[in-house]
């Protein structure tokens, strides 16, 4: 999170020291960051993060409005359709504004072409954790498990999320046959990961460490090249048997197309 955090503050003091601060009005009142996702999760998070970093930089309120649903597709949307003023925002994401043109049936109502794209934030691994009671200690037994168990691990599934997408990387090299139950973002899938109603899942590696240094989780794998500084003992998929295999996930702020380039510099 530190980390992330002092990404987030040297790419703001190195964007707002550009033209941007030339046009002197800009902004003149709140500015609201659409969040295509429910609180609680990694995308909310770090709306939060840019929303208090530029907001004490420009001196305007930069309000967070969650708008989850359809694995980011909801929320997206509605920017896309924003007016094009500097006051409509998007907290974009490998989901929604990437996997999901190629994942998601029926396709969502905006392109690429919608949005120019101001800056990327962050970009992380994905982590695999599982409730402390469930049998597997490590990756290697999980694998083990699912295999012995076809069908009857079930995992958080944000629609065309990098989570989503990763397990079905690892069912396809893994060949392992698990059950995805679908949720309107991480928050809710995580929570229920916590509680034990469904066993697994994997996520983003920021919002799900403070429940693995309680032990409340316990995080069997990473899906970074190399293993992860925030998880030193945990092995990556790559080195677990599985070579090659990576997936990491972006975060970026973005804005409706025609928002002048002033404005977004």
């Amino acid at each position: 999170m530190h980390s992330k955090r002092s990404l987030l503050c040297a790419a703001l003091a190195l964007a707002l020291a550009g033209p941007a601060m030339a046009q002197a009005d800009y902004p003149s009142r709140p500015v609201k960051i659409i969040v295509p996702f429910p609180a609680g999760g990694t995308s909310d998070l770090m709306g939060r993060l840019i929303a208090e970093e530029v907001g004490k930089q420009l001196r305007q309120p930069f309000v967070v409005d969650n708008k989850g649903g359809a694995g980011g597709a909801i929320g997206t949307d509605q920017a896309a359709k924003a007016a094009p003023d500097g006051y409509t925002l998007l907290l974009s994401g490998i989901g929604s504004n990437a996997v999901i043109h190629g994942f998601a049936s029926p396709r969502p109502g905006y392109t690429e072409a919608d949005f120019v794209h101001i800056s990327q934030l962050a970009a992380g691994p994905n982590v695999l954790v599982v409730h402390p009671s469930f049998p597997a200690k490590n990756f290697k037994e999980f694998i083990a498990w699912v295999k012995a168990n076809p069908g009857k691990f079930n995992y958080g599934q944000v629609t065309a999320s990098s989570g989503h997408l990763t397990t079905e990387y690892l069912k396809q090299t893994a060949g392992l046959d698990m059950v995805g139950i679908p949720y309107k973002g991480g928050a809710p899938a995580l929570n229920d990961v916590v509680a034990n109603q469904i066993p697994g899942m994997f996520t983003n590696q920021d919002v799900v460490l403070p429940f693995v240094k309680a032990g409340k989780l316990r995080a069997l794998v990473v899906t970074s090249a190399e293993r992860n500084p925030l998880y030193p003992e945990v092995p990556t998929v790559a080195e677990s048997g599985y070579p090659g295999f990576t997936a990491v996930s972006w975060t970026g702020l973005s804005a409706p197309k025609g928002t002048p380039q002033p404005i977004v510099d």
